[in-house]
């Protein structure tokens, strides 16, 4: 086992309950969009909000947080801008190639690079209950999408965008679990994880439009609020946290709640039609985290 006590405890706990969080973003994505702000630039406002909050945080609770080895900048340019930012462009990027079911199922290949990485990378053990979970997973989330039933535009282009994006969900897990390695603390992570990535959304974003959009109104200052604290800080550190304590290849599958989340969601608050086959999905995404969150006798020994 990694580690023991009450953190290996409350570690699937943690990670589930980013993935609820993550899946919740389109709540408030949505009504930024009817602002008038595109899927970039809410990207942009995630990340500049998160930063503000976070360092807020840290310059309060402990500001010795702040501190970094620059010959560790490597760790945070990885979640930063290979994670945060190249995820988000290519995920967009995927749905204008093509529909948003393809986009999102190559989207959840992230659980399969991050096992396959984790074992080279960290000697992660590839067990029959890890490929089982990660199948069920990848099967709910199709059943969930409805790309069986309902087909979509496939591209070479929107394929290739759909997997970069995959690769970038899961080299957050890589990255972060080489920086925990070195001993920074999960505030640190996520702190400067999203100060690169608010440096790299200039790059990519009208800011003058973000910053008009984000003081126009109270109710737009609350989006932007309630966007960093519920759906980018909180599950952030509660995932960097949960990481600690559990194999980056578990957390990955566990974290896939984050679709289930979102179908709910839709169907209670957009009155979005749940088929029979996303009912289905979503039980066996449901049983997948139940096995991952689950140890045998024999894996405790490990």
């Amino acid at each position: 086992m990694r580690v023991k006590g009450q953190g290996a405890k409350l570690a699937p706990f943690l990670i589930v309950s980013a993935g609820i969080l993550w899946g919740c973003m389109g709540l408030f994505v949505r009504k930024l969009n009817d602002l008038g702000l595109a899927s970039m630039e809410v990207v942009a406002l995630r990340a500049v909000v998160t930063t503000v909050l976070m360092l807020l945080f840290l310059l309060i609770y402990d500001r010795k947080l702040l501190k970094i080895r620059w010959k560790d900048l490597w760790c945070f340019l990885g979640t930063g801008v290979c994670s945060i930012l190249f995820f988000n462009y290519c995920y967009f990027k995927a749905m204008e190639l093509t529909a948003l079911s393809v986009a999102a199922i190559l989207l959840y290949t992230a659980p399969a690079i991050v096992m396959l990485l984790s074992y080279f990378l960290f000697k992660e053990k590839l067990t029959v209950r890890k490929i089982l979970s990660l199948g069920m997973t990848f099967a709910g989330c199709v059943l969930v999408t409805g790309v069986l039933t309902e087909g979509g535009q496939i591209s070479a282009a929107g394929i290739c965008m759909g997997l970069g994006a995959g690769l970038g969900y899961a080299l957050y897990s890589i990255f972060s679990r080489y920086a925990l390695e070195k001993g920074y603390h999960t505030f640190t992570i996520t702190f400067y994880t999203f100060l690169i990535a608010t440096i790299g959304s200039f790059l990519l974003s009208d800011m003058g439009k973000v910053a008009r959009t984000a003081v126009k109104d109270p109710g737009a200052m609350l989006l932007c609020v309630g966007l960093g604290v519920v759906c980018t800080v909180i599950p952030y550190l509660a995932y960097t946290l949960g990481l600690k304590y559990m194999e980056n290849g578990k957390a990955s599958i566990l974290a896939s709640v984050e679709p289930v989340t979102a179908t709910i969601l839709g169907g209670i608050v957009f009155h979005e039609k749940l088929s029979a086959g996303s009912v289905a999905g979503v039980l066996l995404v449901l049983a997948a985290l139940y096995i991952a969150s689950t140890k045998t006798q024999k894996e405790k020994t490990c």
